[in-house]
């Protein structure tokens, strides 16, 4: 099967699904994610792949969702199509494991879908990181609690700050680093190793799992965060106002740099 923004192919009993807009840094937008989850249940049902890998570019798993495409969200528009929280769904759905090979920036959306994934294989440049904050949005808060706990979360989620890959190790983001070079085959290895288990082992272990953390209050969590984020797609605040003036006229990136200018000033990273 075809698909506009993502392309996959089958190596052994292992399934890459690799995110495919490499000009926008593989920003998530609806489609991608539609298409993301067609082929995670795709793989599901074929009882030949044992594991599914997730990866990027090399200079961006994904940079975060599509910042123009959202623009124009209003609250109906997040609340109707429950857009916050219905893609991330499918990672914890689909039966069988799922491995996130993160290399170069993994920011926002792309930092919650290498957390949402059941292990992850960081690159040693990879770069991780919630700067919504920074542009009055939300990251989300409700997620990462259950990752790194509270204090980290706190720290990450307020201040917006960047997170290298041994950091992102040291605070349990990710299952191990690797050079960049070798972040392909070092996955794929992972992922072979896990498509010799016993299928249905490793369906019942992430269905036990999943409901201990469900249990927990974690689904409740994903899912609260739409009454938190929606409200401010429909809200107009000073630097959300100059941050969009800016994209407007000179670009996502120019918007980027005045706003990291203003914390590189302060001493932020």
């Amino acid at each position: 099967m075809s698909y506009e923004f993502i392309t996959t192919e089958v190596k052994g009993r292992v399934a890459l699904i690799t995110l495919n807009r490499p000009k926008q840094l593989n920003a998530l937008n609806a489609k991608l994610m539609q298409e993301l989850g067609e082929a995670l249940y795709g793989f599901d049902a074929d009882d030949g792949i044992g594991a599914i890998v997730i990866a990027g570019s090399e200079k961006a798993f994904a940079a975060g969702a599509d910042i123009g495409a959202m623009k124009d969200f209003d609250f109906m528009h997040a609340f109707r199509t429950d857009y916050i929280t219905r893609d991330w769904e499918h990672l914890r759905n689909v039966r069988k494991p799922v491995i996130a090979a993160v290399a170069g920036y993994a920011l926002g959306g792309g930092c919650e879908l290498a957390m949402m994934c059941d292990l992850a294989i960081a690159a040693d440049d990879a770069l991780f990181g919630e700067p919504e904050i920074r542009f009055s949005n939300v990251g989300p808060a409700l997620v990462l609690p259950f990752v790194v706990g509270q204090k980290r979360a706190r720290e990450i989620l307020y201040f917006g700050d960047p997170i290298d890959a041994r950091t992102a190790l040291q605070w349990g983001m990710v299952n191990r680093v690797v050079p960049r070079a070798e972040l392909e085959a070092a996955t794929l290895k992972f992922a072979r190793r896990l498509a010799l288990i016993s299928p249905e082992s490793l369906a019942a272990t992430k269905r036990a799992l999943n409901r201990g953390a469900d249990a927990a209050g974690f689904r409740n969590a994903i899912r609260a965060g739409l009454d938190v984020l929606a409200p401010l797609y429909a809200a107009t605040t000073e630097v959300g106002k100059t941050f969009d003036e800016i994209r407007e006229k000179e670009g996502l990136g120019a918007a980027l740099r005045w706003r990291a200018a203003q914390f590189a000033e302060r001493g932020g990273a």
